[in-house]
């Protein structure tokens, strides 16, 4: 656990103030701003007396190690100690970038947290030479100080207030050059490892904001159901229950503890309508899927074919910290702290629930354990505000696991149809047709939000982004493996992008003339952005279909892929993973390799496993060597959790964790029988090869999943002698 930690990166230094509301948004004494950004991103420098550099940052820590990458950048070009960098989370602004999603947090801030924290150093500098009457160019900067030739030292936080009056350095502000990196790029342990493993790192369920009440809900037994009528008298006559309240989505019972909450939620009588889908389950949902696939069209004349059809289940976040919030809506205010993807487009949300005005909205970011695309919607926090309005009281919500399984959204469903034509012993055509649930939208969500699903155009799951109120937000993953860019909303919520074609349309692979439609099945279900969104499946089919038709050209999976892959960059992680790995090697009966790649966010990935399917019905990874290509890595440690942990998601979507439907209702309810994958499922061996290509940083939170799921069916098709349709294997 300790390893594993480590080898993310994280630092959230700087006091959140969750337990005195005032202190988390207070602005800065302008005697402690050293510079402020004026590009989309807003990030203001500031440096305490006590020698601390201190930057709000616009994006939410979810595990993800965006806060000590962050750290790095501003450490590198301010010559300051990593340990003298604070990155607090920013509370919901009114304009700019506050969006985290589609791997692009690092990409995005490379550019502006250096520019910043360069400039702040050369008006320090600034402001010691004209201390010490010295060309500023014979000054040097480090360990948070700046130091003349004959020894003299002056702390930055005793330079502050002058420099923040510089307005022309005396030396450049310009970054570094990559040449110079003592920070950047050098593998760094996780700032706040100790603080978790021991209990200090604060998330929501650990804040006293507002000395705010336990709450939970009782819930419908069915997706969308509705409350018809409910007795709590016995529920009110219980110790400790402050208020019961109806709300659009159950029963909230508000009270002096979690424990009285509970017994109180189950001691409620409530009659349930139906929800809409309380007469459909799984098979009738694979059947309209199929349906809905589109036909792949003429295959070209003279040419041999192979076609085959997937199956992949729902499948829930299932984060390791459960939704929480805490909310205190007045009057004539609201205040809510909770940890959010998209903090603006919730203010506006929550503003419009509880008929406030945004600008009397105030919502606290604070870290998260775990989302995956989950924390991008707000439902846990609209629930919570509304159970404050009616209750008359500040309120701590939190969504038991079986209430975020059974009710929280999820991957859709979807299946897919590809068809290769070969002739003369190359691919001539690629054809991938796909169908996905999608979710029906009336223009409002039950918590009374509106929610922007806009379906994309092949019906699949959907790259969500936030506009920053008109704004221009960025990195919302296309299902063709690209990044929609420039989808904004009109009023700052979530909204989705309309995707492209297909992953194969991007040309990963020279297979010829390239085709693909797809179909969507609406139905009234929570759905949401997974972790590496369309491309979880539609990469994985892909990479499955690649080694099907290589065994019939009678190929070397590798070699194939070696001799049909377009880019250098993506040859080259295959490459090392081929190697490293040594693909090819001799294993027992029931045993075997598997290899696959990826290629989005401006990186690419390979991915190479090995299996014991000894016991088909209870197969092991056992082996798991990554490589990618990401450009310049701020943090290679970081990176390394973040395969790692793309590795799991793989190992865990194919071979046993998916979500099922019975008559209306999601079957499963915990991690007991949603099977994410346990530290006895985990590969014994773990390698990741970052290659330093260097260049602009790309893409790295999602990148792993698409190929480390290829490589796991791969794996398992080779070492059993089957052709796995429907993913997961147990399903």
């Amino acid at each position: 656990m300790v390893y594993t930690l480590a080898a993310s990166t994280l630092t959230v230094a700087a006091p959140l103030g969750c337990d005195a509301p005032a202190a988390e948004g207070a602005t800065a004494r302008r005697s402690d701003v050293v510079v402020t950004g004026t590009d989309d991103e807003m990030l203001v420098l500031e440096i305490t007396r006590d020698n601390k550099v201190v930057v709000r940052l616009p994006r939410v820590e979810v595990g993800q190690g965006v806060t000590t990458a962050v750290a790095m950048m501003i450490a590198e070009e301010l010559d300051a100690r990593l340990t003298d960098v604070d990155i607090p989370l920013a509370e919901a602004r009114t304009k700019g970038n506050q969006y985290t999603g589609g791997s692009n947090s690092v990409s995005s801030l490379y550019g502006p947290a250096r520019n910043l924290a360069a400039t702040a150093r050369a008006r320090l500098v600034t402001a010691a030479a004209r201390r010490w009457r010295l060309p500023a160019r014979v000054l040097r900067t480090r360990d948070t100080m700046v130091v003349a030739p004959d020894g003299r030292t002056a702390t930055f936080g005793s330079l502050t207030e002058t420099a923040a009056r510089v307005r022309r350095p005396r030396v450049s502000s310009k970054p570094k050059p990559a040449s110079r990196h003592r920070v950047i790029g050098h593998p760094t342990t996780r700032i706040d490892a100790h603080d978790i493993v021991t209990g200090r790192a604060r998330y929501t369920g650990d804040l006293s904001a507002a000395a705010a009440k336990p709450t939970v809900v009782a819930r419908p037994p069915t997706l969308g159901g509705k409350v018809v009528s409910v007795d709590d008298r016995a529920a009110r006559a219980l110790p400790g229950v402050l208020e019961v309240v109806r709300i659009p989505g159950g029963v909230a019972v508000v009270a002096e503890s979690f424990h009285y909450a509970f017994k109180a939620r189950d001691a409620l009588r409530i009659t349930w309508s139906d929800g809409p889908l309380a007469e459909l389950s799984d098979a009738a949902i694979r059947s309209r899927l199929r349906a809905a696939v589109p036909p792949l069209g003429r295959p070209p004349r003279g040419s041999a074919q192979l076609e085959e059809r997937f199956e992949f289940a729902f499948v829930g976040h299932a984060p390791m910290e459960v939704l929480t919030a805490v909310a205190d809506v007045r009057a004539r205010r609201a205040e809510i702290w909770f940890s959010s993807q998209s903090p603006m487009g919730a203010r506006e949300d929550i503003a419009s629930a509880v008929g406030l005005p945004a600008s009397a909205v105030r919502v606290h970011v604070v870290r998260g354990g775990g989302s995956f695309g989950r924390r991008l919607d707000h439902d846990a926090a609209m629930e919570a505000a509304l159970i404050s309005k009616k209750a008359h009281l500040p309120v701590k919500l939190m969504w038991s696991r079986a209430d975020d399984i059974k009710h929280g959204r999820m991957r859709p469903a979807f299946q897919h149809r590809i068809r290769v034509s070969h002739a003369q012993g190359r691919v001539v055509a690629f054809a991938h047709a796909t169908a996905s649930v999608s979710e029906a939208w009336e223009g409002k969500s039950a918590l009374g939000g509106t929610r922007g699903v806009v379906t994309s155009a092949q019906g699949g799951t959907r790259g969500v982004v936030t506009s920053a109120r008109g704004g221009t937000a960025r990195g919302a993953t296309s299902a063709r493996g690209g990044t929609v860019r420039g989808a904004t909303s009109a009023r700052g919520g979530i909204t989705a992008a309309a995707t492209s074609p297909l992953p194969s349309d991007s040309g990963l692979y020279n297979f010829g003339k390239l085709s693909g439609d797809s179909g969507s099945v609406e139905l009234a279900m929570p759905l949401g952005a997974w972790r590496s969104v369309d491309s979880g499946t539609v990469r994985t089919a892909e990479e499955i279909v690649v080694d099907e038709i290589a065994r019939t050209l009678g190929k070397d999976p590798v070699a194939f892929r070696r001799t049909t892959l377009r880019g250098k960059a993506v040859r080259a992680v295959l490459d090392k993973v081929a190697t490293a790995g040594q693909w090819g090697r001799t294993m027992p009966a029931g045993q075997a390799q598997g290899v696959a790649v990826h290629e989005e966010y401006g990186s690419c990935v390979a991915c190479l496993v090995e299996i014991d399917a000894v016991d088909p019905e209870n197969p092991r990874v056992t082996k798991v060597v990554m490589a990618a290509d990401v450009g310049t890595a701020v943090n290679p440690r970081g990176l390394e959790a973040q395969l790692m942990g793309t590795a799991v998601d793989g190992i865990s979507t194919i071979l046993r964790a998916g979500l099922h439907i019975d008559r209306g209702a999601v079957r499963e309810s915990s991690y007991a029988d949603f099977h994410w994958a346990r530290q006895r499922h985990a590969p014994l061996h773990f390698e990741a090869h970052i290659l330093p290509t260097g260049g602009e940083p790309g893409g790295a939170g999602e990148l792993g999943v698409p190929a480390a799921a290829g490589a796991v069916a791969n794996a398992y098709a080779r070492a059993t002698g089957t052709k796995p349709r429907r993913f997961p294997l147990n399903f």
